[in-house]
């Protein structure tokens, strides 16, 4: 795979500066036209040392206008980074729509290396790489450009150029040992590279083999690369995506597994008040030792408006420490939102170790009120399904305690605390106009939910159900759930 990026192809002084000026200009041209488009432009840099990574970013902030363009550098993880799922610590500093980002060191480079040194097989190493097509293609279908570059060199051409840095003093301090260890593993690291390359360079995402050894011829193949690559991503993107006309979800009278809960479930207020202090009392003995153990929770509440979600919350909440816990309402995504991946806000709000998150609904908007409504296309809901079980999946495997609630309730009862919800002063902002308006898709938003139920529900992360009609049963069901949940984790 590499032969072809030790040619010793170079560009002449007179060439390179009869190129630059227009190539400059072309750049700046495209990243203004960048600014209005829908899609954000990320940008990998990988490669072998010495072959001009950092001159070439370097480079590419002097020819570009450096305020939408940010370049993120990534080493070993900090204590926080440690604390959540490894992709986070790339999901929280994605570029937004109209900009560019550059990964130094990307996801990439954590697998390779521990490959190269025997901390994991190439069959663990090929479970990577297709967790990382996974995540590549996620963004790529949202719309995101990604341009991968590997700059590479010969084993002869890396020792030259190393030699080169070590015996310049304004330039040796860039040559670590680390870069001579990483030499004297040449081999090592171009096989695993080579099949990482391999593995990854897919239709979405494929990668472009920079040869490293001229500067010059480098960073005009860089640039061209680029400039080439998002002026076809702007004129796809100025093509229409057509979604079809809107249809009923399903008939009113369809049967599904919401209809199969018994609604009548009941707690008296008396026994009501004896297991609340007892779930409260075991949640406060579980929550504390999981917080000593670094063990994390996310807690999921989706159901119908006024199922009484928020009152099963503050059931829980009072069990635990405010310091190690926090409630996350969503609501519309706002312009910061919007202008990123949707899970990307959910990302970002994951928990540290031995902390709580509450999702006061959650990523499954895409499937219920974005689909029902009509804010995502089809083809941008029915791919949600795999996505936010390949997110849950991550959250899993890091250790992190996933719970997720449906608070169900008919539409009879709906309507009692509608009313009562008008009726009662302190109350009134709990009830809009669109409350209203939404029980005239309630047929819809039913099957919406049973298909979410029925594709999300994973031996990791299944959905608890939870019969709210009596809002004291529902309370003392949950709280029990998450005892149970917690207690055989622990």
């Amino acid at each position: 795979m590499f032969e072809t990026a030790e040619l010793g192809r170079k560009i002449s002084k007179e060439d390179y500066r009869a190129q630059e000026p227009e190539l400059r200009m072309n750049l700046l041209n495209i990243q203004e036209d960048l600014k209005q488009a829908n899609f954000p432009v990320i940008i990998l840099i990988g490669g072998v040392d010495g072959a001009g990574k950092g001159e070439t970013v370097n480079l590419l902030h002097e020819w570009m206008d450096p305020r939408y363009l940010e370049t993120h550098a990534f080493g070993p993880p900090t204590d926080e980074e440690r604390e959540r799922p490894e992709a986070w610590r790339f999901w929280r500093v994605l570029p937004p729509k109209g900009r560019i980002g550059i990964f130094f060191s990307s996801w990439y480079t954590r697998p390779i290396v521990d490959c190269v040194f025997g901390r994991i097989n190439e069959f663990e190493l090929d479970a990577e790489l297709a967790l990382i097509n996974a995540f590549e293609k996620e963004l790529s279908d949202d719309g995101a450009l990604i341009i991968k570059f590997w700059f590479h060199l010969s084993k002869k051409a890396q020792k030259k150029r190393l030699e080169l840095l070590s015996e310049n003093p304004k330039t040796r301090w860039r040559v670590t040992k680390i870069d001579w260890k990483h030499f004297k593993m040449y081999d090592t690291f171009r096989r695993v590279s080579e099949r990482a390359l391999r593995e990854t360079s897919t239709g979405e995402a494929p990668w472009t083999i920079v040869e490293g050894a001229d500067n010059r011829y480098r960073s005009i193949t860089v640039g061209n690369h680029i400039l080439e690559q998002i002026e076809k991503h702007l004129a796809a993107s100025k093509q229409p995506k057509k979604s079809p006309p809107k249809k009923k979800v399903h008939p009113a009278d369809a049967y599904t597994l919401l209809d199969t809960l018994d609604l009548t479930q009941s707690l008296t207020d008396e026994k009501y008040k004896l297991l609340l202090e007892k779930y409260q009392g075991k949640l406060n003995l579980l929550y504390r030792k999981a917080k000593t153990k670094n063990l994390s929770a996310i807690l999921v509440f989706e159901g119908w408006d006024a199922a009484g979600k928020g009152g099963l919350i503050r059931r829980i909440t009072p069990a635990m420490d405010a310091r190690d816990y926090q409630i996350i309402p969503i609501a519309a995504p706002t312009d910061e939102e919007r202008a990123q991946h949707y899970l990307w806000r959910f990302w970002r709000q994951l928990p540290r170790a031995g902390r709580v998150t509450i999702f006061d609904r959650s990523w499954y908007g895409r499937v219920l009120v974005e689909r029902v409504e009509g804010f995502a296309r089809e083809d941008e809901w029915k791919r949600a399904y795999s996505e936010i079980v390949n997110f849950e999946e991550k959250l899993y495997d890091h250790g992190i305690l996933l719970l997720k609630f449906w608070v169900h309730i008919d539409q009879d009862e709906q309507m009692k605390r509608f009313e009562l919800r008008q009726n009662t002063p302190y109350k009134h902002y709990k009830i809009t106009a669109e409350d209203f308006r939404n029980r005239e898709k309630w047929n819809d938003y039913e099957l919406a939910a049973n298909e979410m139920i029925e594709r999300t529900a994973t031996e990791f992360a299944p959905w608890h159900l939870i019969e709210a009609n009596d809002k004291k049963f529902a309370r003392i069901k949950a709280l029990r759930i998450f005892c149970e949940t917690l207690k055989k984790r622990l």
